[in-house]
């Protein structure tokens, strides 16, 4: 009992340390990279983009994204946390509030890129500096506490991107400038704290009582051994990259970020074609999806943890995610059913995230930080897809619908393999079990 009560005085006394600060980090990470959606509601007027041609914008991020997350996450784990992070925030600070300089079509296109290649460490990272502070039965909950700012900047940055954009002409600039400038640079500014801030390994926290430091590196320590005893002889970063499962959870979270991309890029476009709205008034109504997310993401979190359980969380709400995309897209001349469903599907999409990043840990042991990456590349091609298709659509047929229902589609393909992916690891775990009780001794 005494263990117990100070297991949990010590994870809720790491995760009020944490927790926030990571929270806020990756809020404003996330408004810098989604952003985008508000300013084209007068940037590509004046430059003349089509909606394929910022679906290839909005999307290339992700491409960046795949071919530095890897390296970037080696880094981390290489030199520490604190100095890679904060260069990390430094870096996408200062190159989305560049974004207020582009030209053209071609600085458009490479400055998205070079953007998603700062920002691809982060999110991997953080799920990977994670299992070095939180014991993995709290991880459903601390993960969900942390994605909680992806529906939080959304919602948040719906509002506040909508009332910058009214800025337009004040001291000569537009609008779409002015709300990469200041949502960008505040990135930089947190980078720089962080540095002063954040720290590796709980065996360096000063902030922690020595007992305390000692049981929570102890208990780490003991999880990792067991898992890269179970996991056998350490796997090269090929062998890792290379592995079933990896891929699989890679393509299944390609299923998710494709709805989730879709979505945010494209929900103020989707908003505005209700009626003669103000930009603060898409703002307000965009948020109201990412509200309903954030709620969803908490209460789904801890009942996973509650239950220990994974494999109906994540299902089902991908299920419930690909269907309300579809019936958005059916209902598509009523805004107030729009809203109701495109909410729902944000409740399932954001709901299953941090469930789903509970699973990687349970079977990478010291490769764990090349695997987590290339799950998390893979997966963000989804960014590319999901806003080039729905773009694509819409300039072929003048709508949202079929794009809403290819997403749909892929979120419900995905739920597929998650199920069946999830299960099989339930009866691997099991048979694991079984043959543990054979060949213990008899004690009788």
């Amino acid at each position: 009992m005494n263990e117990q009560i100070q297991e949990k005085d010590i994870v809720n006394k790491v995760s009020w340390r944490l927790i926030p600060f990571l929270v806020v980090s990756y809020l404003l990470c996330f408004v810098d990279r989604v952003n985008l959606g508000f300013a084209a509601l007068t940037m590509n007027t004046e430059f003349g983009f089509t909606a394929t041609v910022f679906g290839w914008g909005a999307g290339i991020l992700f491409i960046g994204y795949f071919f530095f997350g890897v390296p970037s996450n080696l880094a981390l784990q290489k030199y520490g946390a604190r100095i890679w992070i904060s260069l990390i925030m430094i870096a996408w600070g200062l190159l989305s509030a560049s974004m207020a300089f582009i030209q053209g079509t071609t600085s458009f296109l490479a400055l998205r890129f070079v953007l998603g290649a700062a920002e691809a460490g982060f999110f991997p990272g953080v799920i990977l500096y994670l299992t070095y502070w939180f014991p993995a039965q709290h991880r459903g909950v601390i993960i969900s506490r942390f994605m909680f700012a992806q529906p939080i900047a959304l919602m948040i940055g719906s509002a506040v991107s909508g009332w910058i954009l009214g800025m337009d002409g004040y001291m000569g600039v537009a609008g779409w400038k002015w709300l990469f400038i200041l949502e960008g640079l505040p990135s930089s500014l947190l980078g720089l704290v962080a540095l002063r801030y954040l720290t590796d390994t709980p065996a360096q926290a000063a902030w922690l009582k020595p007992n305390e430091r000692q049981w929570l590196q102890s208990k780490l320590d003991q999880e990792r051994a067991s898992v890269e005893a179970k996991s056998g002889p350490k796997n090269s970063i090929l062998e890792t990259m290379s592995n079933v499962r990896v891929i699989l959870l890679g393509i299944i979270y390609v299923c998710m970020v494709i709805g989730i991309y879709g979505i945010n890029l494209w929900m103020p476009q989707i908003v505005k074609e209700f009626g003669n709205l103000t930009s603060s008034q898409i703002g307000l109504v965009s948020a109201i999806p990412f509200l309903a997310a954030a709620v969803g993401m908490l209460l789904i979190g801890i009942s996973s943890d509650r239950y220990q359980e994974r494999k109906w969380h994540v299902t089902i709400s991908m299920v419930v995610a690909g269907f309300s995309l579809m019936a958005s897209a059916y209902f598509h001349s009523s805004p107030n059913l729009v809203i109701f469903f495109l909410s729902l599907c944000s409740i399932g999409l954001y709901g299953c995230m941090p469930i789903f990043w509970t699973i990687p840990p349970t079977f990478l042991a010291g490769t764990a930080a090349a695997g987590i990456a290339f799950i998390n590349s893979i997966g963000n091609l989804g960014g590319f897809v999901g806003p080039f298709v729905v773009g694509w659509v819409k300039d072929i047929t003048g709508n949202f619908g079929s794009g809403l229902i290819f997403m749909g589609s892929c979120v419900l393909i995905g739920s597929i393999i998650a199920y069946l992916i999830c299960k099989k690891m339930e009866q691997t775990a099991a048979q694991e079990r079984l043959n543990t009780l054979a060949i213990q001794p008899d004690k009788n």
